[in-house]
């Protein structure tokens, strides 16, 4: 007997709270109760065990976040880098201004 369960979206907090539960009750307990098929469940559990919480952005792959994490290191080291050339800059204007002085 085949019923068709309502079709819901579930928050980021909701999935991380369905996979503990599941952990702690049993699975086919936890899905029942909220009416999750199985292929949903795991592909929540893999994604969570591969990416983390952020697994759970939407359309999130492995090779989307190995790429965000790249561009936040390069990020952060252009922005160091950034900060040295500024402060590179204020440093020799400083001492042009005290050459310019002492002459």
């Amino acid at each position: 007997m085949y019923s068709e369960m309502e079709k819901r979206k579930f928050s980021k907090d909701e999935k991380l709270q369905i996979i503990k539960e599941a952990g702690e009750q049993g699975v086919t307990i936890t899905l029942g109760k909220y009416g999750i098929y199985p292929a949903t469940f795991y592909s929540w559990k893999k994604k969570f065990e591969t990416m983390g919480e952020d697994g759970f952005r939407h359309g999130m792959t492995v090779e989307h976040l190995k790429e965000i994490k790249r561009l936040e290191k390069e990020n952060s080291m252009l922005k160091k880098l950034l900060a040295e050339k500024e402060l590179e800059g204020r440093l020799k204007d400083e001492m042009i201004k005290k050459s310019m002085h002492n002459s």
